[in-house]
């Protein structure tokens, strides 16, 4: 059991609201947070029949990518289907928190677990919408422990530089004090000046990872004032966004990699743009609609573009560019149901709190193929 506002602070770290496209309809849907839940049920859609599933299951809150209140509402009444989600819901004290476009974007989210689903390698994003801040940061620690707080900070992730963990500078010197009157000082005495043999450790760190990491330096640090900087640094950082483009194990036909993506999402059927016998090497992916970023996919040099909801004329302008378009349709993007248990279930753990996980069992395709 925990309290809801802690499990999606848990879940935030992993798919923060600020990684969301502007104007995306996220976070707290229906309900309150603010109560103890047992059990949380992930979900592609927010549907009638998954809300009767998550009544039966005895669920206290959904977690879901695809939110149920996209437009306003003008009424809530037992008339349609948006208004009896949002009554059951109530009336069974069943809150629902969506993250859409966060977890697209995030490290690690719907559009890697595509990747890793088709078996890319070498993947970038697609489609750049967020740089992610860096800063500098430094602390003093004594001598005595300096390996504590070098090991705290690292492990905090603190230090991460491209391919590189763990990335740090020191210099030693001497470190000068005088505790006043109100202080509790670990070494030293009251009203006398004290030098201490310290090092100066220097670090990088991103803006997801701060306050985890301030947090690690200050448990670790043995002084009650732990002086250090921290100082927006002007280099490039973590660059996240929309889509991944990466490269096969071994090239294939367009017609074998349609099918390599039947058997990779478990589909029926997939639409197919282009020339079944061109060889398919490089492969652009997005989550969801995908129309709005063909020429991207093109200009990142992508052989074809794996996507949902294909619009006929947008598969024309795929065709003029000379890029192949594979539509396993919107709903490949369940990918997230056990993707989000699986980061959960490792947070929980980390974290030791006993609340069960269930990924919903309730099939939201609308397609049928005869």
């Amino acid at each position: 059991m925990a309290n809801g506002n802690h499990i999606i602070q848990l879940f935030e770290e992993f798919a923060p609201k600020h990684l969301a496209v502007e104007g995306d309809k996220i976070g707290l849907q229906i309900g309150t947070l603010n109560k103890q839940v047992n059990r949380v049920m992930v979900t592609l859609d927010v549907l009638e029949s998954v809300v009767d599933e998550a009544i039966e299951q005895e669920v206290d809150l959904i977690i879901a990518h695809h939110p149920p209140i996209f437009s306003a509402l003008t009424q809530v009444t037992d008339r349609n289907a948006a208004g009896r989600i949002v009554m059951k819901c109530l009336k069974n004290d069943i809150a629902v928190y969506v993250a859409h476009t966060n977890l697209d974007v995030c490290e690690g989210g719907v559009n890697d677990w595509m990747s890793e689903a088709l078996g890319l390698h070498e993947t970038e994003v697609l489609v750049p919408t967020y740089e992610e801040p860096v800063y500098k940061l430094s602390v003093f620690v004594p001598e005595t422990h300096q390996s504590a707080v070098s090991k705290a900070l690292g492990k905090a992730g603190a230090g991460r530089i491209g391919n590189y963990g763990d990335c740090q500078f020191t210099i030693t010197g001497k470190g000068q004090f005088t505790p006043l009157d109100l202080a509790d000082p670990y070494l030293g005495q009251i009203g006398k000046t004290e030098q201490v043999d310290e090092v100066k450790i220097e670090t990088i760190v991103t803006e997801s990872k701060k306050k985890r990491v301030l947090k690690a330096m200050f448990d670790a640090h043995p002084y009650e004032e732990v002086a250090h900087d921290l100082i927006r640094d002007e280099i490039a950082g973590p660059v996240l966004g929309l889509g991944r483009i990466g490269r096969l194990d071994k090239p294939l036909t367009l017609a074998e990699f349609s099918e390599h993506v039947k058997a990779s999402f478990g589909v029926e059927a997939v639409r197919v743009v282009g020339d079944l016998d061109r060889t398919i090497k490089k492969v652009a992916v997005l989550g969801g609609d995908g129309n709005k970023y063909v020429s991207a996919a093109h200009f990142k040099g992508a052989d074809v573009y794996v996507t949902g909801d294909l619009y006929f004329h947008v598969a024309h302008d795929a065709m003029a560019l000379g890029l192949a378009v594979v539509d396993p349709g919107h709903h490949v993007e369940s990918v997230m149901k056990q993707g989000v248990v699986d980061v959960l279930q490792q947070k929980f753990t980390a974290a030791k709190l006993e609340v069960e996980l269930l990924v919903s069992a309730t099939d939201t395709n609308p397609f049928k193929f005869r």
